[in-house]
Order: C-alpha cells, then structure tokens, then sequence
C-alpha cells in the first residue's frame, strides 16, 4: 500500500489522480491547513523534514518503507512503478515535450501565480504588485494555449502524466490569474481532464478541492 500525505486545496491532488489513473492500491492521510496562516500542519515534519505536501510513503517492496517527496519527484516515481503507464512516449518529438511540461509546470507556471497568492494577502501595496505581475502571468497562459491548440494533450495525441502535472497550476490560473473563455483550448482541456472518471474518484478520495 502507498500511503499519500495530502494536504487540502494542495498540489498533492495531482497524486491521488495519478494513483487513480495507474490504478495503483493506496490510502490517503489527510491534512488542513492552518486557518490563519493557510500553512500545513507542523506534524507533517514527522513525515518529511521539510513539512511539505505531497508526500508520499511506498510500503509495497517488501522492503523497509520508501519516502518521496516533491510532486514531479513523486510523478516519476509512480510512473516507473507503473511500468511506465502515463510516462515517457515512445516517439522523440512527444518525449521532449513530455519532460518539458512535466518541469515546466513548476519551475516556470507556478512560481508567478505563487507570487500573485502571496500578493493577495498585501494590502495596497500587494494589490499593485498583482496588476504588474499579471502580464508575465499572461505570457505563460497565452503560450500554454498556443501548444493546447495544436494538439489534445501537452505532450501529444495521448494523455500522459504530464498533463496531471499541469493541472494544478492552470487550475489555480482558472481560479484566480486571469485563465477564461479567451483561451479556449486551455478550458477545453480542463473540461477534458475534469471528466475523467480516475480524476472525479480522485476527488472523492481527497475530500473538499476548490480548483476542480
């Protein structure tokens, strides 16, 4: 059984889907945030130093139990454990394209829309600042949809892990950064990832989510 240590309205949601779709055995430990702070529970740090979700723990090898933290980190992971369902595509083109949305969706779409949480709770001042962030969000939106209007799927014609790992970021876009009806293959993208029967039971595993 893995064992996912979720924390709600997170990133972790992406890992129950993926458990879904790859149809892996798992239970979830569930954790709220702090009401005023909106940050995770200090008994995380029993799980992981860092205090963070998603976690995940792996005791399904026989082995003394697996911990992995990081959901790109965790992605790879449970791909590979898979047999490689949902993870790399055979042909080049597709390959690249998967490793470069399945970083991407962190190390560049996220941070910005991070920052324009943060700014949220700034009075004045912060709600300056999201008026002069919000273009650089618009880069990434504009271009996210320029690549969904030539294809279904970010890495190709097939769903792969790595449209589970842009769904967080482009979630969060819809829910607060500007994504609507202007860009319209990113919203029939969303609507595609949010009838897929393993992401509604990803939803009832993981209790309240307010980005589906």
């Amino acid at each position: 059984m893995i064992t996912v240590h979720h924390l709600e309205n997170s990133r972790s949601q992406r890992v129950l889907w993926l458990l879904e779709e790859l149809q892996l055995p798992y239970q979830v430990q569930r954790y709220q945030r702090d009401e005023r702070t909106m940050l995770a529970p200090p008994r995380l740090r029993k799980v992981h130093p860092l205090g963070k979700s998603p976690v995940i723990v792996d005791h399904t090898d026989g082995a003394s139990p697996r911990t992995v933290a990081e959901t790109g980190a965790i992605v790879e992971y449970l791909t590979e454990k898979a047999g490689g369902r949902l993870g790399i595509p055979a042909g080049r083109e597709d390959a690249l394209r998967y490793r470069h949305f399945l970083h991407y969706a962190e190390g560049s779409l996220m941070p910005p829309l991070l920052v324009k949480l943060v700014l949220g709770q700034v009075p004045i001042f912060g709600r300056m600042a999201q008026k002069r962030l919000q273009p650089m969000i618009d880069v990434h939106l504009d271009y996210v949809e320029q690549e969904l209007a030539q294809r279904e799927w970010f890495a190709g014609d097939s769903f792969t892990a790595a449209d589970v790992m842009m769904s967080f970021p482009l979630e969060a876009a819809h829910s607060r950064a500007g994504l609507d009806g202007s860009r319209p293959a990113t919203m029939r993208w969303l609507e595609r990832i949010h009838a897929r029967p393993a992401y509604q039971a990803a939803l009832a595993s993981g209790g309240p989510y307010k980005y589906a």
